[in-house]
């Protein structure tokens, strides 16, 4: 028998989730959240980009509760829900033309394990292939298609046979701000692969992040996903748009594939859905889904009643609130604030992102772009502060600003006071 760790709150907890704080959270606010100690932080990590209304959002509890003393569960295999079915609705409403079937999960990796099925199955190709700098989920087919850090792939293998990884468009890190030869080079590279390792024939479907979250907060230049749709089009390939993160009027429009004005075959959609409950869906054709055929995938708990009706509620709130419209203003204040801090302070290379989801990445050399591994302690710092951040990217020196999409100007200013302070304070 082990001894459990003497400092943990929680010593019964596995060891092999990483948390980025060692505080215990205990009620939340609107944008507010109290730990155990009853200190108060700004929320802009948001659960990682979930609670995208804040906590205890009147409409979103109103909802949950009205659902959960009528009907709590029952599998959706058994029938209908009414729940599910105007969630579907409300979903499909908000998707380009000819997106009209929902399949609903429970979370984003679970949606990108149904869209390996799907591609397969409705294509009848094997081959997958993702980018590099990716994060799709920590389950088999969704760790195969991950390339964002390497602690999440190791000792986990074989993966998934016939996954493929293609160089994503890094504009800031890897091409040194050109965009034009960014898009050109990761497009001639898929050429190149077709032409000399891997059919096209084979190939069932790209799966990509319009904006990589876990990878960095970086946006795909739209000429590549317009690209890449032209490509896809060309050779019978499936175009995945992963919007697990960024979707949900999180980039100022309702999905980031819009900035691109392109149309995926299939989009994934989670985090967002319904604020905080378990709840994910993969929306695409209808034919594709009838390819797929009946009982070919299934859950127990996906598209729960209580879950869809929280979801029901948020779609509503962001509609009749006009968030889409706030996210975009108030991402504009959040960048100019960034990029003001960023002219003072050489450590800041990048700042990067549409709306609300924006990266500043940190670096010892502006030159050099080397990586500065001060953006764990840096957050840590503002925590102390009373601002919630998250970083991301390989090196963790990229923080990422994901706040609500109803946050206020006064907000965005307090937290760009406190991050200014604690960036000041931790020394050059």
């Amino acid at each position: 028998m082990t001894t459990p760790a003497p400092t943990s709150p929680a010593p019964h907890l596995s060891p092999v989730l990483g948390r980025y704080f060692q505080r215990t959270w205990v009620r939340g606010e609107g944008h507010r959240l109290w730990d155990g100690d009853g200190k108060e932080y700004l929320d802009f990590a948001c659960g990682i980009a979930v609670t995208v209304l804040g906590h205890r959002h009147p409409r979103v509890s109103a909802a949950i509760h009205a659902q959960v003393d009528t009907l709590m569960h029952m599998c959706n295999g058994l029938g209908f829900l009414d729940p599910v079915t105007r969630l579907a609705d409300a979903l499909v409403a908000t998707m380009p033309e000819g997106l009209d079937t929902v399949y609903f999960g429970n979370s984003g990796a679970e949606v990108i394990e149904g869209a390996v099925k799907l591609a397969r199955k409705a294509t009848g190709r094997p081959a997958i292939i993702g980018f590099s700098g990716g994060f799709h989920g920590r389950t088999y087919a969704a760790l195969s298609l991950t390339t964002s850090n390497v602690n999440y792939r190791t000792g986990h293998g074989p993966l998934l046979p016939d996954v493929h990884i293609a160089p994503f468009p890094n504009v800031y890190r890897d091409f040194g701000g050109d965009e034009e030869r960014a898009v050109r080079v990761c497009l001639d590279h898929l050429e190149r692969l077709f032409a000399s390792q891997l059919a096209p024939s084979s190939v069932a479907a790209f799966i990509i992040e319009p904006v990589q979250g876990e990878g960095g907060f970086v946006p795909a230049p739209a000429a590549f996903l317009r690209g890449l749709r032209e490509l896809a089009d060309r050779h019978g390939i499936l175009l995945v748009a992963d919007e697990i993160q960024a979707g949900y009027g999180r980039t100022g429009k309702m999905w980031a594939f819009e900035h691109a004005g392109i149309v995926p075959d299939v989009v994934l959609v989670a985090k967002a859905i319904a604020n905080g409950l378990p709840l994910a869906a993969l929306v695409s054709r209808r034919d594709l889904q009838a390819r797929w055929g009946t009982g070919s995938h299934g859950s127990t708990y996906g598209g729960n009643p209580v879950a869809c009706a929280a979801g029901v509620a948020v779609l509503e709130t962001i509609r009749d609130e006009k968030l889409i419209a706030n996210a975009a203003a108030r991402g504009a204040e959040l960048r100019a604030g960034l990029e003001a801090l960023a002219a003072e302070d050489p450590r800041i290379g990048d700042v990067r992102g549409p709306g609300l989801m924006i990266g500043v990445e940190l670096v010892k050399d502006r030159a050099t772009r080397e990586p500065d591994p001060i953006g764990d302690p840096l957050i840590e710092r503002c925590a102390d502060a009373g601002l919630l951040l998250l970083t991301c990217g390989a090196h963790h020196n990229i923080v990422r600003w994901i706040p609500p999409l109803d946050v206020t100007s006064a907000e965005i200013a307090e937290a760009i006071g406190i991050f200014r302070t604690q960036l000041a304070a931790i020394g050059r």
